[in-house]
């Protein structure tokens, strides 16, 4: 090299040996996959698979959750239920509603687990139990309006 190149003709006489150029792709390739799996959102399949059953397991608690307040709010003492279940204390809340049936789905032998808590921390929400209006059936709806 001779003191008079400038910095462009140096680096188009550069030649990397093969030991560099192995190091520089294998040196990228980790630098890629730490990027990926820390800030890329990258999982693995084992990961992937944990969270696809959380995210069952917690559907369905969702849905048997609504299914134990449609219960509950419809229930002929359901007034009197809430100001039981709002003086419970909170550890004590999920095991009135299991206690009462209300988390127990038809045709299956076990609650759903986590509904009750779900149920429980959704009913205690309320400040009361909402009054529901009688839906007309669909041929009364149906019949037009004389007038």
């Amino acid at each position: 090299m001779t003191a008079n190149e400038s910095l462009s003709q140096r680096w188009e006489s550069y030649r990397p040996s093969k030991a560099l150029w192995f190091w520089s792709a294998a040196g990228a390739a980790v630098a890629t996959m730490i990027v990926g799996f820390t800030a890329g959102g990258w999982t693995t399949g084992g990961t992937a698979a944990e969270m696809a059953r959380d995210a069952a397991r917690n559907a369905r608690a969702e849905l048997a959750a609504s299914v134990c307040v449609e219960k509950f709010v419809t229930a002929a003492n359901a007034s009197q239920s809430l100001a039981q279940l709002k003086e419970a204390s909170s550890y004590q809340r999920d095991d009135f509603i299991t206690d009462g049936g209300w988390a127990k789905l038809v045709g299956l032998d076990n609650p759903v687990p986590g509904a009750a808590d779900l149920c429980a921390e959704q009913l205690a929400a309320m400040d009361a139990v909402p009054v529901r209006n009688a839906e007309p059936n669909s041929a009364e709806a149906s019949k037009p309006v004389e007038g």
